[in-house]
This record gives C-alpha cells, structure tokens and sequence, in this order.
C-alpha cells in the first residue's frame, strides 16, 4: 500500500501496515459494541477502512483505532436500521409455503386484463395515483403520509375515493 500522509507525528504510514495490525482488534471492539450478524459486522469494519483512506488527512495514527472502532460501530448500526427497514426479498421467497416458479404464468388474457386495470389507474387524479401506487408497493399508512406529507386519514379518503373511481369505471373489476 501507499504511505497516507508522512508527516511526523501525524501521519498513518503505510495502511497495510495499519490494516494487519488491527483488522482484527476492530472486528472484536465491534462484535462487542453491536449484536448482528458476521455479514453487517464485516460490512462495517470495511466501511471504516474505506471511510479511513478517505478522512486520513485528520487522523492521527494515536487515534487510529478509536477513529475506525467509532465509524464502523455507526455503520454496522446504519445497517442493522437499514435491514428492518427494507424487505429482503430472498427472505420472503423463503418463507412462502411454494415456491416462486411454481405459480402458473399468466395467460395472453389475464395480460390483458391486468394491462386494462393499470389503464384505468391514468384516469384518476394524480394524487389518488400515487396513493394507489404506493399502497400496491405495501408502504403503510403512515409511510404513504409521510411520503405525500398528508395526514394518515389524508391517505385513507384518498384511496376510498380512488377505489369508489375504480369500481364506477369498471363494475365488474372492482
């Protein structure tokens, strides 16, 4: 590896160097600090060594350690949020009772049903289409709100509206 920065008493020297030394103490301090899984722990530890060669100008080599314990504690943080946050969709085909493929594909008909349905989602006022949309993506009340910053009883008059829409167009869609 390259030498970071050579001035005296500041300067990491070589990050290879830096990296044998204490990729392993890291991965300790942070499997302390933070339950998860081996997968968020590595992520996190690399992301330190990463954000390190980025910030190394205003490092000290004394505080080296300290600096990525800190970083990679954050980021392995940010990710377990992240995780609950958003769906895994390997998870979800694992929990299903079939498997993914083992659904029929979809009729010439049923595609053409299908593509008339999303049709008659263009006639409806913007802000319904989005509400839809949305609601068919499985964002939650709350979430849908906060993303059309309304109200939650905002979103739920918008939809009614958008479904009652829906079923005046087509009857025997709705």
């Amino acid at each position: 590896m390259t030498l970071i920065d050579e001035t005296p008493g500041r300067g990491l020297g070589d990050v290879g160097e830096l990296y044998g030394s204490f990729a392993g103490r890291l991965e300790q301090i942070v499997r302390l600090d933070v339950r998860a899984s081996d997968a968020v722990i590595e992520d996190a530890c690399q992301f330190a060594w990463y954000r390190l060669l980025h910030h190394s100008h205003r490092v000290h080599r004394e505080t080296v350690m300290a600096w990525l314990a800190r970083t990679a504690v954050h980021e392995a943080f940010k990710l377990m949020r992240r995780g609950r946050r958003e769906l895994s969709l390997d998870a979800a085909l694992e929990d299903r009772e079939e498997p993914a493929w083992a659904t029929a594909p979809a009729t010439p008909q049923q595609l053409l049903e299908y593509r008339e349905r999303i049709g008659e989602l263009r006639r409806l006022p913007e802000r319904q289409q989005r509400v839809v949309w949305l609601h068919a993506f499985g964002l939650s009340y709350s979430e849908m709100a906060a993303h059309e910053q309304c109200t939650r009883r905002t979103v739920d008059r918008q939809l009614l509206r958008a479904r009652a829409a829906l079923r005046d167009q087509s009857p025997e869609l709705g």
